[in-house]
């Protein structure tokens, strides 16, 4: 992975809210006063721990917040680093440069990370069941190396599981419920974060909830302070009834493994619960009910055409519906209700983290002999990989299932299976497969390559988890 701003603690996405989406200005990113740094203090050392890491220790440091755990994070500097190029890394995770040292309280680990000619040292924190996340996050780092605390020294197994791919279960309907509109009147439905049930259904009965928390690490998030408030629309029997129906449009959908507190217990939901007292819209925040009007887009989730996801859309409102319409209306009453108009989010980010920062990602030239050789052999920098793309220069970036994963000028993609061990840089040839399955083309070889010509190699360790992004030449 090139570059430093690289986000972990990945979550479910599908219907996720960012509550820090709230404290930004209208940049779209949080105070900081890391441009405010004398540049005249580039190197002296205020006694910055090094952690084990070589060089002379930068004397300042980054606070910030992680997007996606919402707790503190600190990044200090080592090595060829100085004021500009520290305070660059720092605002690219809108944090706040400052001198002094991280903090060692609820420490999980050190990330080292080698930039800059030196290192930066990513210091993750949390309590002690978030050691796997914590490994996990620095696994996504190019070459980043782990450094567990004494907390987590003796807590790094069993492994984070791989992905679980996409599949679509079929299955007979419920005793008492009407016959399924798939053949032989069974209910299909995809398992997967974007996947629903059919309507009037629920799709922890047809899809497990569990695998799809797997498919992102879950980690709870806090609802705002006073969701549970008295809010006396639940009078008005119009309101209440379209509230109804948004809440059975959700129990039918993926967004409901971590949405509702009744499957979630005794982890907690991810911000907004459908099971929680009074109006469960309380709960969201204002960015997350401009998710659901699509005022923000979200489109880097991905999405499943309604005809294959038993008539469900979210390409017109955030959150998946049998009437789009109609949902974008209601989340569009609620923004209105708060005193929130579309102009308010005209700056905000799509929603997304990771999925939408890799969709527009920008490749760079290959280095250090990564591309593919003369022999067909495939060679990145880092981990082990488990989805291995070759495409034409141009390309789109491929993603999430079940959109976004195949883009317009891949010649060849394998997947290793979760059972399956991963596949070590310099073991894959171009067109044969070993170990792995071959998902583009469908079947017969891969369209040669022309010497010459560039092309994009797009590797991860697991979905989500780029290794190698890069454009080379063929020899």
């Amino acid at each position: 992975m090139k570059g430093l701003s690289v986000l972990f603690f990945l979550v479910l996405v599908g219907c996720i809210d960012d509550p820090l989406k709230d404290s930004k200005n209208d940049t779209g990113m949080v105070e900081s006063d890391a441009g405010m740094l004398d540049s005249s203090s580039d190197k002296t050392d205020l006694g910055v721990d090094d952690g084990g890491v070589s060089g002379t220790a930068f004397g300042s440091v980054c606070n910030y917040k992680n997007n996606f755990s919402m707790g503190p994070e600190c990044r200090s500097y080592f090595g060829n680093w100085d004021a500009t190029t520290a305070r660059a890394d720092c605002v690219s995770v809108q944090g706040t440069l400052s001198t002094g040292s991280c903090e060692t309280e609820n420490l999980l680990g050190n990330c080292d990370v080698p930039a800059n000619d030196g290192t930066v040292t990513w210091h993750l924190y949390g309590e002690a069941g978030g050691c796997m996340f914590a490994k996990l996050g620095c696994g996504f780092a190019k070459d980043g190396v782990y450094r567990p605390s004494d907390v987590c020294e003796d807590d790094m197994t069993p492994e984070t599981k791989p992905f679980t791919p996409p599949v679509q279960i079929c299955t007979e309907p419920l005793e008492g419920e009407p016959a399924g509109m798939s053949e032989n009147g069974e209910v299909c439905t995809w398992q997967l974060i974007s996947g629903s049930t059919e309507e009037g259904r629920k799709y922890e009965d047809y899809a497990s909830c569990d695998v799809i928390r797997t498919q992102r690490p879950f980690r709870p998030y806090p609802r705002p302070n006073d969701a549970e408030r008295e809010d006396t629309r639940l009078n008005d029997p119009t309101y209440k009834a379209e509230l109804d129906w948004v809440k059975k449009q959700i129990q039918a959908s993926a967004c409901v493994c971590c949405h509702a507190s009744t499957l979630t217990a005794p982890q907690g939901v991810s911000n907004w619960d459908i099971d929680q007292p009074g109006n469960f819209m309380n709960g969201f925040y204002d960015s997350g009910l401009a998710l659901g009007a699509n005022w923000i887009t979200s489109e880097s989730f991905g999405t499943f055409p309604p005809e294959d996801n038993n008539g469900f859309d979210r390409s017109i409102s955030g959150v998946p519906s049998t009437n789009p319409l109609r949902m974008k209306a209601f989340f569009e009453n609620e923004l209105a209700f708060r005193g929130k108009s579309e102009a308010d989010f005209e700056t905000s980010k799509p929603f997304g983290g990771p999925l939408y920062d890799q969709l527009v990602y920008e490749p760079t030239a290959c280095a250090n002999g990564e591309g593919v050789d003369a022999n067909g052999v495939i060679t990145w920098s880092g981990t082990p990989a488990r989805y291995i793309y070759v495409l034409e220069s141009g390309s789109k970036n491929p993603t999430v299932a079940p959109n976004l994963d195949k883009p317009e000028g891949t010649l060849w993609r394998i997947d290793v299976a979760p059972e399956d061990e991963p596949l070590d840089s310099g073991s894959v040839t171009y067109g044969v497969v070993s170990g792995a399955t071959q998902v583009i083309p469908e079947s017969g070889e891969p369209t040669a390559l022309t010497s010459g010509t560039e092309y994009y190699l797009y590797v991860t360790a697991d979905v989500v988890v780029p290794v190698t992004r890069c454009l080379f030449t063929a020899p």
